[in-house]
């Protein structure tokens, strides 16, 4: 089953994010969308950060490599890394085919509520998509 990213979250930097309870405590699981993959093409390395990092809202916590760019990997919430999807980096050509389910990068316990109100929803950021095309 994969998420719907019509209720997930975006950040303008292309960074979904799905905000969950666990455990008693907001998570948020963040990802790069299907739009900015698109953008990226062939992926060919990643940097992901380490569990335990705290991060602000905003701030950059890894890089995405393609053989077009290398992209800054943004936090669109302020908190702690809880976990970090460790296989990715190498089955970069699935993230592509599964960015929502597949493609998580991260899992953040949310600090506070910082940047959750600066987050798109589908419908905005599908608009500044088709702006920036």
């Amino acid at each position: 089953m994969s998420r719907d990213e019509s209720s997930l979250l975006f950040a303008p930097t292309h960074e979904w994010t799905d905000i969950a309870e666990e455990n008693g405590a907001k998570v948020a699981t963040i990802g790069i969308s299907a739009f900015a993959l698109e953008q990226l093409n062939d992926l060919v390395y990643m940097d992901l950060p380490e569990v335990g990092r705290v991060v602000d809202a905003g701030e950059e916590m890894g890089e995405v490599e393609s053989v077009k760019a290398v992209s800054p990997l943004y936090s669109p919430v302020a908190g702690e890394i809880v976990e970090v999807h460790t296989e990715l980096p190498d089955q970069l050509e699935k993230l592509n085919e599964d960015p929502y389910e597949f493609g998580w990068i991260v899992k953040v316990k949310l600090r506070d509520d910082s940047g959750v109100d600066q987050l798109l929803d589908f419908d905005a950021y599908q608009k500044q998509c088709a702006e920036s095309a």
